[in-house]
């Protein structure tokens, strides 16, 4: 029996509409202001992407695009200006900046309340507490996604594929929070296939496509596959999602899974951002 699709888009969608529901309540306009220094291609998409979900849900947009020579002082001068400002209330400096550049300086000026991407040492720390902060987009859609596939999280054997900042540290947290019981595989773990084939969730964040083949799944297991690799034109996940799905319970499918809740999340940290700014 082939495996239910966790359909992202849909339930990106439904957020949304939740999001421009309760701005169009607030007094005020969020607004989230985007810093790009040089024209990397894929970054330029995902800005123009943050755009149009801003216009979609009635955030205010400032897209502040630098040339790819920019100096530090100027960068920096530019953060302050923004962090400065009342009516911007998210502020996400667009990855990667040129090699001249001392990114974590540039991201340390960013303060927390201001920090919707959720990557300051502040807001990961509190998240790793279990305190109240603005989680990293992306681990905070794969909860996201779980929950809408009607999956209990509490008490289950929960395996993430990746260890990476970004993905697997921040979601294995969230999943602890969550009561999972976690356990966190790498590039030196050593039976990989015999822990992927525990896991109830499994999360693949690791940017090899296929990596993960139907015998390393459970049955019935939930799979959230967070991978995007470019192969021949086609966009591949990391698990091998044709297979993959004849042997989960629920699976996301890529593109269309993960994908569309990293912006949506951006675009409800800072609606968050800004009701916590005024009372």
């Amino acid at each position: 029996m082939s495996a239910e699709i966790i359909d992202g888009k849909a339930l990106a969608c439904s957020m949304r509409k939740e999001i421009a529901e309760e701005i169009k309540k607030l007094s005020l306009q969020p607004g989230l202001a985007v810093v790009m220094v040089g024209d990397d291609p894929s970054s330029a998409i995902y800005v123009r992407n943050k755009e149009k979900a801003c216009e979609e849900v009635g955030i205010k947009s400032y897209t502040y695009k630098l040339p790819e020579n920019t100096p530090q002082s100027e960068v920096e001068d530019l953060v302050k200006k923004l962090v400065n400002d009342a009516g911007i209330n998210g502020i996400l400096v667009q990855l990667p900046l040129p090699k001249h550049l001392d990114v974590e300086k540039i991201l340390s000026l960013i303060p927390p309340e201001k920090d919707v991407d959720g990557f300051s040492a502040q807001n990961v720390g509190k998240m790793f507490l279990g305190e109240q902060s603005l989680y990293a987009c992306t681990p905070h859609g794969i909860i996201k996604l779980i929950k809408y596939a009607g999956v209990d999280i509490a008490g289950k054997h929960a395996v993430v594929v990746g260890r990476s900042n970004i993905v697997g540290k921040p979601v294995a947290a969230l999943l602890l929070a969550e009561n999972a019981t976690v356990t966190i595989c790498h590039s030196k773990t050593q039976n990989l296939k015999e822990i992927t084939s525990q896991a109830d969730i499994l999360v693949v964040a690791i940017g090899k496509p296929h990596f993960i083949t139907a015998d390393m799944i459970k049955e019935g297991a939930t799979v959230i596959d967070v991978g995007t690799n470019r192969v021949d034109g086609k966009l591949l996940g990391d698990v091998d999602f044709e297979n993959a799905k004849e042997v989960a319970g629920n699976i996301t499918p890529v593109p269309g899974g993960v994908g569309p809740m990293t912006i949506t999340m951006l675009m409800y940290n800072t609606l968050t951002a800004c009701k916590r700014a005024n009372g």
